[in-house]
């Protein structure tokens, strides 16, 4: 009987020692891994801790090289590409239709200041994948009618036009969602601390190396300040949401006097003249801020302030100039205390 209960504590004892080992490696922090490289025409950052030490890039730059085979109009034999050009048996792949959906949603949450189908007015100033023209009422006048989303729908995959010289652009929304690609690549590695940032949009979650919540910078909108970090305006701290800005103030060329900025305003066909100077949005997913960003530039000022107290699902911080050419900020009621200070 004595060897019994003397059996039953030593496996107690043994259990006790096994989870409490347990226990320790599940606590055990991981190693904080750190990429660099470059997709989409521009640059990406990703931050996060692997109890495994897994170094992910190769499969991560293939996960992005995937996403441009599906939806870059800089990739000839992309999906996107092959619907511009109205080639016969092209078919959507899941990307290009989850981004065609949320381009709708969002077009008509915003009365069509958001339209992926102004890419011939892009292609035309300057800022898409074709040489620029010369812009002027009559060009702009007869690109117009090629302009809305209601003129496009996805039929059993094939994608729909009510005119075949439609052209699709998603690069107001293409880098927030290849944001949400990788975020979800990581969760499905079970990685609980990252950040994702691919040509400034970002999604964090958890917490970095030195055990806080990720800190996202916004930049101020100063003409010049072409080095993203180098001149903040705030900083947000972000845990499990996303972070999208759109601005003016580096994306724009000369020509013949005239400035022409990359937002265009769908309705008019012209690009945006405002004093709003940059719309920084943090939704539960990169690619819905990524796209309402845009949306806000559009709009002005005023009426993004109207917008943002009639969808209280996003939070912005928006910089713009007053009557003096001062800065000024609006920032909603709910992001406040996620300004770090």
């Amino acid at each position: 009987m004595k060897y019994k209960k003397l059996l039953i504590q030593l496996s107690l004892l043994a259990l006790f020692f096994l989870l409490a080992y347990y226990i320790s490696i599940a606590g055990k922090k991981g190693e904080y891994i750190s990429l660099a490289g470059f997709a989409q025409g521009t640059t990406y950052r990703i931050t996060y801790e692997s109890k495994k030490g897994e170094h992910l890039q190769p499969l991560i730059d293939s996960l992005l090289a995937d996403f441009d085979m599906s939806l870059s109009i800089y990739q000839p034999k992309s999906i996107i590409s092959r619907f511009n050009r109205n080639e016969p048996g092209t078919k959507a792949d899941k990307k290009f239709t989850e981004i065609f959906n949320k381009s709708f949603e969002v077009y008509q949450n915003t009365n069509g200041a958001f339209d992926i189908t102004v890419g011939p007015i892009v292609n035309a100033i300057g800022f898409g994948s074709t040489d620029t023209l010369d812009v002027d009422s009559t060009l702009v006048d007869s690109l117009l009618q090629y302009v809305g989303m209601d003129k496009v729908w996805l039929e059993e995959g094939i994608l729909a036009k009510k005119d075949k010289n439609m052209v699709l652009d998603v690069n107001a929304i293409a880098q927030g969602y290849s944001v949400d690609l990788v975020a979800a690549f990581l969760e499905v590695r079970k990685v609980k601390n990252y950040m994702v940032e691919i040509g400034g949009e970002v999604r964090a979650k958890g917490k970095n190396d030195r055990n806080q919540v990720w800190r996202i910078g916004i930049d101020k909108p100063l003409e010049g300040n072409m080095i993203p970090g180098a001149d903040l305006q705030a900083i947000i701290k972000l845990n499990n949401r996303s972070l999208a800005t759109s601005g003016n103030y580096r994306k724009y060329y000369e020509k013949n006097g005239i400035k022409f900025v990359h937002t265009v305003n769908p309705k008019t066909g012209y690009p945006v003249v405002s004093n709003l100077l940059s719309a920084t949005v943090v939704a539960d997913d990169c690619m819905t801020a990524d796209a309402y960003a845009t949306a806000l530039m559009v709009f002005g000022i005023n009426k993004s302030i109207a917008f943002l107290k009639a969808h209280k699902f996003l939070e912005a911080y928006l910089i713009y100039a007053d009557q003096q050419g001062r800065f000024q900020v609006y920032v909603t009621p709910g992001l406040i205390r996620y300004i770090a200070e």
